[in-house]
């Protein structure tokens, strides 16, 4: 039997409204990620959120002991939830997530937060590379619109590709809902 861990990226004040990098579906988003959440702490599995502190010089957001770098309320840990602390798009560099996902005896991750086209890429990407099954809960998963070349890439399309590049062969990229009723029924 798989062992399941639930891994939130950056779920952090500065990607909500009023913060310093609003996201473009960040509250749907986080609904989600609130059931999946919520899944995870009644069936006893394992959680882990990742918060992004920025160590990059002239960085706008997720600033050392501000407001804006903490975990968002709606989905803040709880108990003995473990929280990673990363300075980079990949949850991996330079922490101590794998050394985690080895203690606990996770193999299947499934992952959402933010951003689609950053640090659920990379981080995603990582793991598959280190021999995880990951699965990404697309509709917990939030991004910006990104500009290319003096063309503005609307968030909806932003995030689409990235989930399209993911699905194969880095992960199952499926809804929230399809995740729960997977858990359901093994």
């Amino acid at each position: 039997m798989k062992n399941n861990c639930l891994i939130l990226v950056d779920l952090q004040n500065d990607y909500y409204p009023g913060g310093n990098m609003e996201l473009v579906g960040i509250l749907e988003a986080t609904a989600n990620a609130q059931i999946l959440l919520n899944e995870f702490r009644k069936s006893k599995l394992t959680i882990i959120h990742i918060q992004h502190i920025s160590a990059r010089p002239g960085a706008a957001f997720f600033l050392p002991e501000t407001e804006g770098a903490k975990i968002n309320h709606a989905v803040a840990p709880q108990g003995d939830e473990i929280v990673v602390v990363k300075n980079f798009p990949n949850g991996f560099r330079g922490t101590a997530l794998m050394e985690i996902l080895k203690k606990e005896k996770a193999d299947n991750l499934i992952i959402c937060g933010a951003m689609s086209h950053m640090c659920i890429d990379a981080t995603t990407r990582a793991a598959f590379d280190l021999g995880f099954e990951c699965v990404v809960a697309e509709d917990a998963c939030a991004t910006r619109d990104l500009v290319f070349k003096n063309r503005t890439i609307k968030a909806s399309d932003v995030h689409a590709s990235f989930m399209a590049a993911l699905s194969i062969p880095y992960a199952r990229v499926i809804s929230t809902r399809e995740i729960i009723e997977t858990m359901v029924s093994h």
